[in-house]
């Protein structure tokens, strides 16, 4: 009988870099609340200066606390099967538009005016 253990994981080095948008993302998503960097530095147990370096690609943070971070904005991370990437990006760009839209009356047309 024929053992088919795969091989363990390969001992990786740390990334050298965050990816550029995810650093992006974070600090957009920081201004959104407009927190400074101390604030979400306090709210994440971290310095400021730790912030600043993560923003900026100085720092690589670890995963515990890129997580902190990230859950302190209001957000996650989701494992997302490959082929069900663009699906989701989809389904959130749609909903920030959702969220970024006015609530228009839905017999009034855009051309017309309010009577208020």
């Amino acid at each position: 009988m024929t053992n088919h253990i795969e091989k363990p994981i390969k001992s990786r080095l740390r990334l050298g870099h965050l990816p550029e948008q995810l650093r992006r993302d974070l600090k957009a998503a920081r201004e959104r609340k407009h927190w400074s960097q101390a604030e979400l530095a306090a709210r994440a147990t971290l310095a400021q200066p730790d912030i600043s370096n993560i923003e900026t690609g100085k720092t690589v943070p670890r995963f515990d606390t890129l997580s902190d971070i990230v859950r302190v904005l209001g957000y996650d991370f989701v494992l997302v099967p490959h082929h069900l990437v663009a699906d989701v990006r989809s389904i959130i760009r749609h909903g920030q538009q959702d969220q970024n839209e006015e609530e228009r009356s839905l017999w009034a047309d855009d051309k017309e005016e309010s009577l208020d």
